[in-house]
């Protein structure tokens, strides 16, 4: 039976900012089916809480928010405790047979405050070996307590990623982690690679062409990298941009599909027949896109050289509990081989007159 995502999916979250008291009556209401617990609390006294799913032996870990501004995936995570709640034999096969445990958010403090870092201005993901912060040292404690046989590791990415050389935006970006500094691949390695394989292949029945593969560079600081080196199969999952889509509402139900994908076949069993050889046929990430990409701006402004072109992107900025999209010049020049979620040519007529009638764009080009 096909699944409805629109009769799963939580509506009483949505948009980019998403804190505690944005999901706590959501969590307050499924108490009754799963286990909720308080892990510890954050710099500022948050509480971080976990919800624990199921009842198999096959233990997943998840955790989201560890960049307090990268609230895709938790939207994403709500929507799936929904699925898991819907009493199909999809949702009762998968909660015989695994045990998941989320972390919805693990930066109360830096979602308040629409983050990346901490409320000590610190970047959980460069934390993961000395553990200088309260919430680092929770997930270790969650991830020794649960111990867990897949772990992952759930973020958002700018919208400035493209997939490979092409003008698709890369809405859904995955990485196994590197779990040394030559890259090799383990044996944990290649079965977090076979699962993203299985997740491009679903996702490419709705995002053709727009899933993307996260640069490998070894850090072990990195808390993926940090599981991946303790032999748990670990995936980085990126949630990025899906045209029109900035409040990332879109991309939610693919992260959404995506991870539901990875649960079934670790619940059933195949990750073995995904080819691991097929995560490299994944196109890297690139960084071709901006957010508007205005072409031959010396026709609105003589002062900008010939053929020149400008490249806006815009700067999220927490205005009165709501996310504002606020533009900043990021580059003018020749912008060849550059993409615009929005394009604008001077030389068109009715480019021109649009353009002339923002004056926030106006004044950015003066």
């Amino acid at each position: 039976m096909q699944l409805n995502y629109d009769e799963i999916k939580e509506g009483s979250v949505k948009g980019r900012y998403v804190t505690n008291n944005d999901i706590d009556p959501f969590i307050n209401s499924i108490s009754k089916y799963y286990k909720v617990q308080i892990e510890g609390t954050s710099v500022e006294g948050r509480a971080i809480k976990s919800i624990t799913i199921g009842e198999g032996e096959l233990k997943i870990l998840m955790w989201s928010q560890m960049h307090g501004n990268e609230s895709t995936t938790t939207k994403a995570v709500m929507d799936l405790m929904n699925f898991l709640q819907s009493n199909t034999n999809r949702s009762k096969s998968i909660l015989n047979n695994c045990t998941i445990k989320i972390v919805p958010i693990l930066n109360p403090d830096g979602a308040k405050a629409y983050t990346r870092v901490n409320a000590n201005g610190v970047d959980l993901n460069r934390d993961a070996q000395e553990r200088t912060q309260p919430e680092s040292i929770v997930l270790k404690k969650v991830y020794e307590d649960f111990k867990p046989d897949y772990c992952f590791n759930l973020h958002d990415q700018r919208t400035i990623f493209n997939v490979g050389n092409t003008s698709k935006p890369a809405t859904v970006s995955f990485l196994a982690p590197a779990h040394d500094p030559e890259r090799s691949i383990s044996k944990t390695r290649g079965i977090s690679m076979q699962i993203i394989v299985a997740m491009n292949e679903e996702l490419q029945k709705f995002i053709p062409g727009q899933v993307g593969r996260y640069d490998d560079g070894f850090n072990s600081n990195c808390v993926g990298d940090t599981f991946q080196m303790l032999n748990i199969p670990t995936i980085l999952f990126e949630s990025g941009h899906f045209p029109g889509d900035y409040d990332r509402e879109s991309t939610r139900k693919y992260i959404f599909f995506a991870m539901l994908k990875a649960i079934e076949i670790i619940s059933n069993k195949t990750i073995h027949q995904y080819k691991l050889d097929s995560y490299f046929d994944i196109p890297d990430n690139n960084k071709l896109y901006y957010d508007i990409l205005i072409q031959n701006v010396q026709i609105l402004n003589a002062e900008h050289k010939s053929e020149s072109s400008a490249g806006i992107l815009f700067v999220e900025t927490l205005v009165d509990n709501r996310i504002e999209f606020k533009m900043k010049l990021e580059e003018i020049g020749d912008l060849d081989g550059k993409f615009g979620h929005k394009t604008y040519n001077c030389l068109d007529p009715n480019d021109l007159n649009e353009i002339k009638n923002q004056p926030d764009i106006v004044n950015l080009l003066d």
